[in-house]
Parts: C-alpha cells; structure tokens; sequence
C-alpha cells in the first residue's frame, strides 16, 4: 500500500481478496464432492440404524418392565389368595371348635337333666 491509494482503492482491494477468499472456500465445499452425497446417505443410513436399535432396546426395556410388574401382580394375588385360604380355614377350625364345645355343653345338660328323672 502506498500513500497515494484512495479510499475506494481499499475499497476494491478489500472486495478483491474477500472473493478470493470466496472462491478458495468454493473450492473447498464438500457439497462439490462426487463422493459427499454418498458419505451423507451413508451417515443417515447409519443414524436410522442407531435409532432403530435404541428404540428396540428401549421396547425391550419397557417390555421386561411390564413383565416384572405383571409378575408382582400375579405374586401378591396369589398371596391375597393364600392368606384368604389361610382365613378360611382358620374360621372353619374355629365353627368347628365352637360347635364341639356346644355339642358337648348340650351332652352334658342332656346328662344333667337324664339324671335328675
């Protein structure tokens, strides 16, 4: 630069070299590339693949979930189950128990009043 360049000399010069600059990141594009559209397409190919497989993993996970839950069910079911029968026959046992008892407080009045004739 000499001191005789005007301002619309800097101006220009400025232009100049912003295209070049331009023409140089032009020439540099991957989108110019034969090969880039097939490096793409390959690159999307292999992020639905990745999501494809996350998403069975995640199916999978929520699928063993669903059965651990559906087991816990069925176990404390059959426990309620369990403990209804247990219930049961616990008032069974004690129906019995009272009729026995009742039996033999009736044998023994039936005793007392066969006595007393």
């Amino acid at each position: 630069m000499n001191n005789r360049d005007t301002f619309s000399d800097r101006l220009e010069n400025q232009a100049k070299a912003r295209q070049a600059l331009l023409e140089r990141s032009r020439a540099k594009d991957p989108t110019n590339d034969p090969d880039f559209a097939a490096r793409q397409e390959a690159r999307a190919a292999a992020a639905r693949l990745r999501e494809q497989r996350e998403e069975e993993r995640r199916n999978a996970r929520l699928a063993e979930r669903a059965k651990a839950i559906a087991d816990r069910e069925a176990k404390k079911a059959e426990k309620i189950n369990r403990e209804a029968e247990e219930a049961k026959a616990a008032l069974r046992a004690q129906i019995e128990l009272l009729a026995a008892q009742k039996a033999t407080r009736d044998a023994r009045y039936a005793a007392r009043k066969a006595r007393k004739k």
